[in-house]
């Protein structure tokens, strides 16, 4: 055996070390996501009230709350999809990727989230600077589902703010940091030209 094999092997056996820990965690965070991105679509795809009065709501009137729900179906399909490939072990090539939709993932997750509660809170305030009332003390039921919809999304975004953590430390972790000594030979050389 060679001696840069050796210490190879050492290194990726201490990078699985580090790593070891966190791989429960984040499978655990990916598997909470799931149920909470569906909760969250299913309450508000779900959300229609009518009032003899005023007629009809639904979630589909409101362009925030559409977008709340693709998002959620996007996240909970990227979250089976991950679940899934986890099991692989060739995925672990694929670090900077899972990095990478995993930072889109909470990214959706929040402009979904403000889009929809600036639309709860339109609802349940008002703005009296351009003349729209509160609209909750006629659909109550339609409000809370809302609000409860919101609350499940904002869920799945810290989960999903914690696995954007996990899955930097775990891409992070590969790269060492440049030496001193490394630093200390290039910066005469730098110097010199």
């Amino acid at each position: 055996m060679r001696s840069g094999e050796g210490s190879t092997t050492a290194a990726a056996a201490a990078e699985e070390e580090v790593a070891a820990p966190f791989r429960l965690a984040e499978l655990g965070l990916r598997v909470c996501v799931v149920p909470l991105a569906v909760a969250s679509l299913w309450k508000m795809a779900t959300n229609k009230q009518v009032d003899e009065t005023y007629g009809e709501v639904s979630f589909s009137n409101l362009s925030g709350f559409r977008y709340l729900v693709w998002i959620n179906a996007i996240t909970a399909a990227y979250s089976v999809a991950s679940i899934l490939l986890s099991s692989c072990k060739f995925i672990t090539r694929f670090d900077w990727l899972i990095f990478l939709l995993d930072q889109a993932s909470a990214y959706l997750l929040l402009t979904s989230a403000s889009a929809a509660a600036e639309v709860v809170y339109l609802a349940r305030e008002g703005d009296r600077e351009v003349s729209w009332g509160e609209v909750c003390s006629y659909f109550g039921r339609f409000c809370g589902a809302a609000t409860v919809s919101v609350a499940l999304n904002a869920a799945a975004l810290l989960c999903f703010m914690a696995l954007s953590l996990i899955s930097a430390f775990r891409v992070f972790t590969k790269f060492h940091p440049p030496s001193e000594s490394n630093s200390k030979q290039q910066l005469p050389q730098e110097q010199g030209k």
